[in-house]
This record gives C-alpha cells, structure tokens and sequence, in this order.
C-alpha cells in the first residue's frame, strides 16, 4: 500500500510539473502516402505564408523579435507552414560568401528560425538557392566559377557546368548537415523541417525544350536525398508547363521547365505551383485574372490527382496591392483558398496553399505590395483563419 502512495505521488509531480516531455502532435516527420501529406499517420493539409527575409532578420540577435511575432501571429490564425530561404549566397550578409565558405553569424540566425518555427509548431519549407540575383542566385555561382577561370557566358551555365553545380552539391550538404546551435539537432534529422526546396522559381531561357532543367534535377534530387533520406524535397517550380501544355501558360510563357515532367521524378516528393496573375497577366481585368486563377489551379489539381500521381502545394500566391484593393486581394485569397479545400475534402491532390509574404508589424523596408500584416489586414487575416480553421478538420 505505502509503495502504491509513493507511485502515485510521483505521478501527480508528473502532472503537475511536467517532469515528463509531453508529446507535440507536431514533431513528427512529414511523409507522403499516395496524392497526401502524411503527419504522424494521419492525413497533413497545411495552411501557410512566406517569409523569405527570416533568416536575413535574424542575423541581428536585436531584430529576433519580428521572427518570433510573425510565427506567433501565424500559430494564432492557425498557419502551421512557412517558406523561407536558406540562402544568402555572396554580397551583403551571406550565409555562404564564397564556395565553401560561410559565415557563422548568419548560419546562427537560420538555427534561430528553425528553433522559433518548432517552438511555435510550424513546419518549414527551406529552399536552398534563388534563380534570381536576389540574396546571390545562380548567378552568383556562376560568377564564383568564371572568377576560377571556368569558361561560363550565361546565368543558366549554372544547370550544366560541372564546378558550379560542384559548389551547389557542396552547399547542399553543408547546409543539411548542420548542427543547430540552439537544439543541438542536425538540420537533416529535423522534424521541423518539412521539405527541402531544390531552386526558387527555376527558369532556363536558354533552352525552353525543358531537357536541361530536367537533367539537373535529376542529378541534384537523388544527390539530396542520399544526404537526407527523411525529409520531403520539392523543386520550387512556379508551375508552367511545356511544350505539350504550352496553352495552359500565361501568354503561352516557356521558361524551360514543365510541371509534369519535372516533377514526376521519383526523387520529388511533391509538387508546387506559384499563382500571380496580376504579374503574368498584365493590363487584364479583375474578372480575366480570376478567370485565368480559376482554370490555372483546377489544371493543376488534375494533373498532380491524374498524371503526376503526387500531392500539389500551392506554394506562393498573392495580389499587390499597389495596383488594386484589399477586396480584389481577399477574391484571389478566397478562390485559391475553396479550391484547395475543395479538392482537400474530398480527398484530392491539393494539400494546402502559402500565401506571399507575412510580415510583421514595424517592416515597412520589406513592403512589396504583396505584404500581410496581421494587425492592419482584418478581412484577409480572417479569410486566412477562416481557411486554416477548415482544413484542421479535414
């Protein structure tokens, strides 16, 4: 009897000082199981945002705090993912600032994000470079290899020229092999961690046949996964197709890439789509940019359910508001948004969708029209709930 009241004192400490680790429904691995996210054995649709400027924030311990809130407003409208880069390749805080060489403040940062992101529940999507000059790019990389006297005359020698895509390989595992500064735990053995992104927005206008774009995922996608075997890779594609889809495109646009090819394959475990039609469709209506909305995202949704046979995430959208209102912003929002549920509910290919870019309150210098402030933004910040709230109970 007296050993039976020892037992369960311990355990009413148990209880009430949390002596023992409870568990987060959160900290398992994402996988996938046919055309679904998969968490914990259960079925994972997420709703999100980009956040590109975290890891840059937080180089500066003193700015840390916007990280923190935007992840706090997040969690208190139920967004449970987040984008953000990997990144800074070169020029004003880089993370890598030649090839192979990095800087450990800034590598600090990104353990910050990563540590904050589990802290507050939310996955991560990490992309690992920018097509675009912006924080480096492969230009960058390929100007790092013409400093060594390599023979590259274009951007786009960053898919095929062999001491660039070197230096990209060493970066890959530099960065998954990382031990996180704050938890101690290798970025590639990280839960937190949802999926790894190959190239943000990947475009080849060089060769709009697709061939070279797809021979460099091939190499690179096998490549990473023989780093990191546990986590999700996707390639960051903006979702345009080829040549045999060219129709479905914006003003038929080809940048080399095709959504169906690319990502059927096996290394990628999901597929992504980017949605800006007051980018792509300049000088359009209202009406004609969600008409084009509309048939862009259920073309997706088939041919990820149909062909590709692999979950779709719709990974940036958005609607400057520069050039229109808060109400065409929150239309877009609301027919990207019951598309995805849609599809979600009844056990379709759409697993979520991230809108471009929550900010915290106080970053006027990162404004880009495209911005979600929650405390300014009333009627999207509840269309946001709103859909958040509805997928929790898929």
């Amino acid at each position: 009897m007296k050993q039976l009241s020892v037992a369960f004192f311990v355990l009413l400490l148990i209880q009430n000082y949390g002596i023992l680790p409870h568990a987060d429904p959160n900290d398992g691995f994402v996988t996938t199981k046919g055309m679904q996210l998969m968490l914990n054995g259960r079925p994972y649709h997420a709703n999100g945002f980009n956040a590109y400027w975290m890891v840059y924030v937080a180089f500066d311990p003193s700015q840390r705090d916007k990280v923190s809130t935007a992840f706090q407003d997040a969690k208190e409208n139920g967004l449970t993912i987040a984008r953000t880069w990997a990144f800074s390749d070169g020029g004003v805080r880089p993370l890598q600032s030649s090839p192979g060489s990095y800087n450990e403040q800034m590598f600090q940062g990104l353990d910050f994000v990563i540590s904050e992101a589990k802290k507050y529940g939310i996955k991560l999507v990490l992309s690992l470079v920018n097509n675009y000059a912006d924080f480096g790019g492969k230009k960058q990389y390929v100007d790092w290899a013409r400093g060594q006297g390599q023979s590259v005359t274009s951007d786009d020698d960053f898919f095929t020229n062999s001491v660039v895509k070197g230096y990209y390989k060493n970066n890959i595992k530099t960065v998954l092999t990382r031990r996180n500064s704050l938890t101690g735990i290798a970025y590639k053995d990280d839960p937190t961690i949802m999926a790894w992104e190959l190239i943000n927005e990947p475009r080849c206008p060089s060769d709009i046949s697709g061939k070279t774009i797809q021979a460099w995922i091939t190499e690179m996608a096998p490549y990473l996964k023989s780093i990191d075997g546990k986590h999700l890779l996707e390639v960051g594609l903006e979702g345009f197709y080829g040549a045999s889809k060219q129709r479905s495109n914006p003003n038929k646009i080809q940048v080399g890439t095709d959504f169906i090819t690319n990502n059927q394959i096996p290394s990628i475990d999901f597929a992504t789509v980017h949605a800006y039609p007051d980018q792509w469709l300049p000088g359009s209506s209202d009406e004609s940019q969600l008409s084009f909305l509309t048939s862009w995202v259920n073309d997706h949704i088939q041919d990820a359910q149909n062909i590709i046979h692999k979950p779709v995430l719709f990974t940036e959208f958005g609607k400057s508001l520069k050039s229109s209102g808060i109400a065409q912003r929150d239309q877009l929002f609301k027919t990207i948004y019951s598309t995805i549920y849609l599809s979600a509910s009844c056990g379709g290919a759409a697993v979520g969708g991230l809108f471009w870019q929550l900010l915290a309150a106080g970053m006027d210098a990162t404004r880009d029209g495209y911005e979600v402030i929650i405390s300014e933004n009333s009627s999207t910040t509840i269309l946001i709930a709103q859909e958040s709230q509805k997928l929790s109970k898929i």
